[in-house]
């Protein structure tokens, strides 16, 4: 990968392609690709993983949730997950881009045993319709946050997205 200097031309970027993106589609005053993943990073709280994945998922049909925690951890009582969406197409109103969730009640902690980079995962659980929240994609609603000690989620039943982007 390139880098390109910034507008200073102090230092190189190290997201370049992802600058080069932002700025054909918001122009000369968009963020940099760095400051843009810096911004999202910075909602994960005060300490973050720092992880980083790109989730597309089974999109041509419905699945049966599989509900889970991805760490079942908030390091700090602040640490959220950040989901930001891609829908299908543009200009997309409606559910199916983000996971699906259950609040809980109370917190749920993982047991001090389990490996962190494994998610708590839930096999035989099945949750009543009316207790699910499915997230509303749409302009201005493209990113969700949740500490994952508060609920657990599953991949949409019906996913319409190219991609939802996890950080942690």
């Amino acid at each position: 990968t390139e880098n390109i200097d910034d507008d200073d031309g102090d230092k190189p970027f190290r997201m370049s392609k992802l600058t080069q993106v932002l700025k054909e589609h918001l122009g000369d005053k968009a963020p940099t690709g760095d400051e843009f993943m810096e911004t999202i990073g910075n909602l994960c709280g005060s300490k973050p993983s720092t992880h980083w994945i790109d989730i597309v998922g089974i999109t041509d049909r419905k699945i049966s949730h599989s509900w889970h925690q991805d760490t079942g951890r908030s390091p700090g009582g602040d640490t959220r997950t950040v989901l930001l969406g891609f829908p299908k197409e543009d200009n997309y109103d409606g559910v199916g881009v983000f996971s699906h969730a259950v609040k809980l009640k109370f917190e749920r902690l993982a047991p001090e045993d389990h490996p962190s980079s494994e998610p708590i995962v839930y096999p035989e659980l099945t949750v009543d319709d009316e207790y699910i929240v499915k997230p509303r994609f749409s302009r201005g609603r493209e990113i969700i946050m949740f500490r994952d000690i508060d609920s657990i989620h599953s991949a949409p039943d019906v996913a319409y997205r190219s991609s939802v982007m996890r950080f942690m």
